[in-house]
């Protein structure tokens, strides 16, 4: 039986996020699903593990850990190899400002909770909604593109050759904007990067549609 317990719904961002960095890092986990629509996850029993009742999760055996990012950092002081971020503190702020870029800029404003609201509680409906998500990612994408191109730090991923935070957040993110038909012809070194991703096995098994609870 696996020391870690990964509450999450298989179409979460940030939940790609966290199984995509488990599988980096070899570790092994079981899965608990929750549809979110439904509202599965806000029960008594889940936020007791998270007050919040959000996905992801990681029950681990030190505690439950919310918020990805978090989950992530913790990952990577409890299980440093392979590292998700460089040796160097300028290389390392250089991956995190990458990652905050999607984790911090687009993805607070595009999480299915504020979705919901613009559908719903704000009358925009369907067409809004994805009017909505399509702004806030071309708001950060044309700035996230001239990054990764222009900077000498940036190999076959976002940092050098070696896949890590900044990239977990990328793939995530554009995996995301596929379901508002977001296409990457602007975006030609996103695009590469996110191509070298999906031919990695730990991004490709993180994938929503290969997810045991995929619909």
């Amino acid at each position: 039986m696996s020391d870690y317990i990964l509450h999450e719904f298989f179409r979460s961002s940030a939940s790609f996020r966290v199984r995509a960095a488990l599988k980096l890092k070899g570790i092994d986990y079981a899965h608990r699903s929750y549809k979110l629509r439904a509202k599965e996850q806000q029960t008594d029993a889940f936020r007791a593990l998270n007050p919040q009742a959000l996905v992801p999760t990681l029950q681990t055996p030190d505690g439950p850990i919310g918020q990805s990012l978090a989950i992530i950092e913790w990952l990577e002081e409890t299980h440093p190899a392979p590292p998700l971020l460089p040796p160097d503190p300028r290389g390392r702020a250089r991956v995190r400002g990458l990652a905050y870029m999607v984790a911090m800029e687009i993805h607070p404003l595009n999480n299915l909770r504020v979705l919901q609201h613009v559908a719903g509680e704000l009358g925009q409906g369907e067409a809004g909604m994805a009017k909505w998500f399509r702004h806030w990612v071309a708001q950060t994408f044309p700035a996230l593109e001239a990054r990764l191109a222009g900077e000498p730090d940036t190999g076959r991923y976002c940092h050098g050759d070696t896949p890590g935070l900044a990239d977990l957040c990328l793939a995530a993110q554009v995996m995301n904007n596929r379901r508002f038909d977001i296409p990457l012809d602007d975006y030609p070194t996103i695009a590469r990067i996110y191509d070298a991703l999906m031919a990695l096995p730990a991004f490709a098994e993180s994938l929503p549609e290969n997810q045991p609870d995929a619909i």
